[in-house]
């Protein structure tokens, strides 16, 4: 397993077209990956988990990846998080 930190760059958080583009990355591997928030572990695989999240700019989250890919998808996650998610 590894573990990354990360903090939400969006200017609205991760709602809905962000939590989607958040499932659709962590879906392009074959590792679990997870995204711990204020002590909570939510399924990156998972539209409802992540929108539960309710995760806002500036949150500091960890992304946990177990499986044959996870140094990849922690990247992929990571990067995601910090630059690419939009509105």
């Amino acid at each position: 397993m590894i573990e990354k930190k990360a903090t939400v760059k969006n200017e609205t958080g991760i709602h809905a077209r962000p939590a989607l583009s958040v499932v659709k990355e962590a879906s392009k591997f074959k590792s679990e990956v997870l995204i711990v928030k204020d002590g909570n572990e939510y399924n990156a695989k998972s539209i409802v988990a992540i929108m539960c999240m309710a995760a806002t700019k500036g949150d500091e989250i960890i992304i946990k990846a177990s499986g044959a890919d996870e140094e990849a998808a922690a990247v992929a996650m990571v990067k995601l998080i910090e630059q690419g998610l939009t509105n």
